[in-house]
Formats: C-alpha cells, sequence, structure tokens
C-alpha cells in the first residue's frame, strides 16, 4: 500500500514539473532569419608588390654573394624612384640546392638563392616605371601585385549600410508572402571580406623592357554580408 502511494505521489509531482515546463516550452518565439549584402567600389589608391632577385651558381658563396650584390642594387634602385625606407620591407631570403621542376635531378647549377622585398607603392601613377626600374636593377621575380585603398572606413560603414537595407528588404517580403508580421530585431552578425589581388609579372629580367610596363587598377570591390533575426507575430 505504501508502494502504491509512493507510486501516485510520484506521479502527481511529474504532472505538475511537465504542465509547468510546458508553457515555457510553447514560449519559444518564432523567427526570421535573412542575409543582406552590400558592397560598394573604389578607386586603388595604394598597392603592395613582392620584388626579388633570383640567382643561380654552382658555389652557395659565388650564389649568395651576387645575390647580394644585385638585391642591393634593387633596393637602392626603388629608393631613388622614390620609395620610402620604410615601404621596402624583407619578406623571404633562402639559398637551396636547384632541381629541374621536371625531371628533379639536380641542375648544372646547384645552388639558388632568393631574396625578396614587400614593396608599399603610395604612388599609383609611378607603379609602371617603378616595375621597370626594379627590372633594370635585376629584379627577375614580381609577383602578386594587390591593389588596394588606404582609407577603406567611409566605404566599409556604406556596405554596412546597404547590407542592412537589404535584409531589411527581403525580410519585409519573406514576411508579406508568409502572411506574418514581423517584430523587433533578436540578433545581428557581419562579415567583410579582403580586396582581391592581382597577380601581375613572374619572372624576367635582363631583357630590354618597356619604358613603363602597363597597369592598370581597376576597382577594388568591398562586399559586407550581414545576418540578421527577427522575430515573426
Amino acid at each position: 500500500m505504501r508502494t502504491k502511494l509512493s507510486v501516485i505521489v510520484l506521479g502527481l509531482v511529474l504532472a505538475l514539473v511537465l504542465s509547468a515546463c510546458g508553457p515555457a516550452l510553447s514560449a519559444q518565439p518564432r523567427a526570421l532569419t535573412v542575409s543582406g549584402n552590400g558592397t560598394v567600389y573604389l578607386t586603388p589608391d595604394i598597392a603592395y608588390i613582392y620584388i626579388g632577385v633570383h640567382t643561380e651558381e654552382p658555389a652557395i658563396a659565388t650564389a649568395v654573394s651576387n645575390n647580394n650584390t644585385q638585391t642591393t642594387a634593387l633596393v637602392d634602385a626603388l629608393k631613388n624612384a622614390g620609395v620610402a625606407t620604410v615601404d621596402i620591407q624583407t619578406s623571404n631570403f633562402s639559398v637551396y640546392k636547384s632541381y629541374d621542376k621536371l625531371t628533379g635531378q639536380q641542375t648544372g647549377t646547384p645552388y639558388a638563392v632568393d631574396n625578396t622585398v614587400y614593396v608599399t607603392v603610395r604612388d599609383l601613377t609611378t607603379l609602371g616605371s617603378l616595375l621597370n626600374t626594379a627590372v633594370e636593377a635585376g629584379a627577375n621575380n614580381i609577383n602578386s601585385i594587390t591593389f588596394d585603398v588606404a582609407d577603406k572606413t567611409a566605404a566599409m560603414a556604406q556596405a554596412r549600410q546597404k547590407a542592412m537595407a537589404n535584409a531589411s528588404s527581403l525580410a519585409s517580403e519573406l514576411s508579406q508572402t508568409a502572411g506574418v508580421k514581423l517584430g523587433e530585431i533578436q540578433d545581428i552578425s557581419y562579415s567583410d571580406n579582403s580586396p582581391m589581388q592581382y597577380y601581375g609579372m613572374g619572372g624576367g629580367g635582363g631583357a630590354a623592357v618597356p619604358a613603363s610596363v602597363p597597369i592598370q587598377p581597376g576597382l577594388t570591390q568591398i562586399t559586407v554580408t550581414v545576418s540578421v533575426t527577427y522575430t515573426i507575430k
């Protein structure tokens, strides 16, 4: 009898707990989450580029010495062309044995040396002639030109505003189609991208080149994506 009574009491307690939790579970708000995009196009006003010297010699000491001489000439030429010292940064220095890429066999000049500097160009009107100057000074490895905008603060704000407007418009359209009303915003998150890279000259040096390398900066695209969650009534 005592066992039966305990079972009845336990059942009543569980029923009370479930009835108390029921309204809380059913009170979960319905929600609508949308994504909005905002894009702004800007004319680049700055560029970043890797410029380097690659040398190969049978003797490692000779390879390093020749590379040092050519790299020094390159850096001096960049400075004389108007690039500030703080805008020239060594990004790579490596010494290694040289192998043929197709056969995997060691070449006749077994030691290779690479010295690469990362250059910031703040006047894009000089970029073409600067590349020509670098080649004439001994650079034979130029790549990964990245165009950018030095100050993107206002553009980023504009892109975020466009993204929010896009998300709001989409949320209104979906709610009307579904026959519901939008409530307050519950959550907002966003992400933005970086300007795309432009891959320019790769290899070269030694041969005559035009007085000014033709460069087209084009436009820099900045895109912001927002995710907005609304309650729905």
